[in-house]
Parts: C-alpha cells; structure tokens; sequence
C-alpha cells in the first residue's frame, strides 16, 4: 500500500508541473504525516544536518570551478598543443575531443561543462577541416560524458555526501573505469575512421613526433591545476571542499595569466554556478525528505525481505535496477536522476552485499549514459545547440550511439570484474 501511495504522490505531484524537488519532498511529507504520527519535523531535521554538512559545500565549488575553465578559454591552447599528437592515428582530430575531454574531466566534474568547454574550440575547428558535422558532435557527447567518472567528478562527490561514503576513495575507484571508457572510445574512433576515412579527412600533420611532444608542455597550467585538486586531495592535505577551494583560486590565477578570464567572466561563472547549485539543491532537498520517510518507515528492509523470499538473487535485481535507470535516463537527466533513485536503491544494493564504493561508479556510469539517451541527453542538447542548427539532434544521438554503447560495454565490464572499479581504491588507501 504505501508503495503505492508513494509512487502514486510522486507521479501526482510530477503530473501537476511541480519541479522534482518538490515532488520528492511533497512525497516525503505526506508519507512522514500520514504513517509516521505527523512526524514531518523529522524531515526538516534532516534537510538540515544534510545541508549543514561541510563536505557538501565542495558541489557549488567545483561546480564554479567547471565554469570558470569555460570563461577562461584555456581550452582552445591545450586543444591546440594536444592535436598534432594524435592527428597521425586513424580519425585524427576526434581522438583529440576524447584526450582533451578527459583531461579537463579531471578538473571540472561537470559533463555539461566538458563539453561546452572542449566544443565551443573543436567544432569549429573540425568542420572548417572538413570533418562530418554529426560525427564531431557525437565525439564531443561522448568525451564529455568522461567529466562525471574521472575525478573530481561532481556525480561521485554527490552520491558520496548523500550516502556518507569516502569521497576520496569514490575519486580513486573512477580513474580506471574513465581511462578505459576513453580507450573504448578512441578505439570506435579508429575503426570508424578505417572504415570510412572520409569522416575524418585531414592529412597527415608536417610536424614531427618529438616536436609535437615538445608542444605539450602548453598544457602545464592545467596540469598544474589538476595537480592542485586532486593532488591536494589524494595526498590527505586537503577535504574535498577545501581541494576544491584550492582550485577555485588556481583557475582564477591561471585564467588571468594563461586564458582569457575578465571579471565580468567570473561573475558569469558565479551566477551560472547560483543557477546550477540552485536546481541541484532544490532536487537534493527533496530526496532527502523522501529518504528520511523510507528510513523511518524501514522500507529499504521491508524490501529485502520480500526480494530474499521470493529467492531473486542479488545480481536480478542488479539488472532490473540497470533497467530502471536506463529508461529514467530518457525523461531525467543524470544527476537528478541519481539524487531521486539513491534513498531506495543504496540501502537496497548495499543490503544484498554489493561494495558502495562500487556501486556509486556503477551508477555515475549509468548516468552518463543518460547524458546520452533522447530526448533529455543534456549533452547532446548542448552541443546541438553549439552548432546553430546545423546538426539536428537525431543526427547528433545517431552519432553518439557507439559512445552509449562503450558505456553500457563498461557496466558489464564492472559488474563482472569488480576488481577494475575497486583495485585502485585498495593500493592507495589500504
């Protein structure tokens, strides 16, 4: 009955044009009112010591962070240094959208804002070489998608303040999984590209091989700032909040020195950052209410035992929650998705004996294949955007459906190997 109830509130209140937020603390309320004794003081509570956590104050900085590399234009230098490395492998400059996707992957956190950042310099400059247009944009979706799992990745820091898991070992256990995910994709790159050549026809660069490494020092500024974050943070120095600080103010100074960073660019990027946080926290309210009514009425247990006594092993209901998420990916996008699912399906998962360090990068990849999946893919809404109609958004899922299928090449990959997502996490941590 009170599944029912809830998921008929939820739907209700979704059908009435209310933001999901509210729908999920709506849902919330009526639960802990009507079966918890009018005990909807218990959901304000929460609300408030999750939002009085330190650890969540690292979102809107990091978030900040992922703006500021997209005002400062230092995109367009490391693209630059990076192409005549791997413009001698099959498909050219679309292995660089990946290589230069992934490396401000590790300073953003921000899929949206990898894409936005990579793509404003490569689309033009890809087409005006002749590069197929939907192509170009379905690289860039695909690349993009690498800012949700290497770290910093704005995804696992969510689920890891929602869920009290280590952050740090969260940031550990998406090196691997990312860095295969991009080889995944620079390998589709090469087959398409010996396959068809015209997609990809610039000729071989003049420039030698030990000059165009020589070029790649340009990139310093970035790797210094990544070395900021992530070095900060690994070496035990720094929290999450206070690693993200410490970029924060990297970006600025390198921004100013390196890229193209005015101040009216940083208030852009505080106010694009007040509006992101803004949709982030509202949905985040929400599903903390929710989760602190199905703690209360001990849903999560009362689930498990259905499940065990209906003898679904643990890997059925694996698939079936993979299922969900793949149909949620095509109506929400990723991290409202995340935020709206975890109050029921952590404690389910984590019940029947699956690793949370594992499980959030499980999820963080289901949720970039959402960012993937029409007609809500926010980054294929973006770069279609970027192109000024001159990819229509079919043509740009089309093109991006080898990078959703890598992606769901790596689900099976960590859900038969956990050791891929966990190994790394152990050697560094213990």
């Amino acid at each position: 009955m009170i599944w029912l109830v809830m998921g008929g509130t939820l739907l209700g209140a979704v059908l009435t044009g209310a933001v999901l937020g509210s729908a999920l603390g709506l849902t919330g309320f009526v639960i802990l009112h009507f079966w918890s004794g009018g005990a909807t003081s218990l959901g304000v509570q929460a609300v408030w010591n999750t939002f009085n956590s330190f650890t969540l104050t690292a979102i809107p900085l990091f978030i900040l962070l992922g703006e500021l590399l997209v005002a400062s234009g230092l995109a367009r230098g490391v693209y630059r240094a990076m192409s005549p490395v791997f413009a001698r492998l099959p498909g050219g400059l679309l292995h660089t959208n990946i290589a230069v996707c992934g490396l401000f992957g590790a300073v953003s956190g921000s899929s949206m804002a990898v894409a936005a950042a990579v793509g404003s310099v490569a689309y033009p400059e890809m087409t005006r070489r002749g590069y197929d247009k939907a192509v170009v944009v379905g690289s860039l979706a695909g690349g993009g998608t690498l800012g949700l799992l290497i770290p910093p990745s704005l995804a696992l820091l969510i689920y890891g303040a929602f869920t009290e898991t280590s952050i740090g070992r969260l940031f550990l256990a998406g090196v691997v999984p990312g860095l295969l995910a991009a080889l995944g994709f620079m390998a589709w790159i090469a087959f398409m590209a010996w396959r068809n050549p015209r997609l990809a026809p610039e000729p071989a660069p003049e420039i030698g091989l030990g000059r165009a490494l020589l070029g790649l020092w340009q990139i310093w500024p970035l790797v210094a700032l990544i070395g900021a974050v992530l070095g900060s943070l690994f070496a035990g120095l720094a929290t999450p909040t206070e690693s993200a600080g410490v970029g924060v103010a990297a970006a600025i100074v390198i921004g100013f020195w390196r890229g193209n960073l005015t101040l009216r660019g940083i208030l852009q990027a505080l106010m694009n950052t007040l509006v992101t946080f803004s949709v982030i926290g509202m949905v985040l309210i929400g599903a903390v209410v929710l989760a602190q009514s199905i703690s209360v009425l001990g849903l999560p247990q009362d689930l498990l035992r259905q499940i065990s006594g209906m003898g679904i092993p643990p890997m059925g209901v694996l698939l079936v929650v993979v299922l969900v998420y793949l149909a949620l990916g095509t109506v929400f996008d990723g991290l409202s998705m995340m935020i709206m699912t975890l109050p029921i399906v952590f404690p389910l998962l984590v019940g029947l004996g699956h690793d949370p360090i594992w499980l959030g990068v499980l999820i963080t990849l289901l949720i970039e294949i959402g960012m993937l999946t029409p007609p809500v893919g926010m980054n294929i809404f973006v770069l279609t955007g970027m192109t000024g109609g001159q990819v229509r958004l079919g043509q740009a899922a089309w093109a991006a459906l080898p990078y959703w299928l890598v992606l769901l090449g790596m689900i099976g990959l960590v859900v038969a190997f956990p050791g891929v997502v966990l190994w790394l996490p152990a050697l560094v941590m213990g």
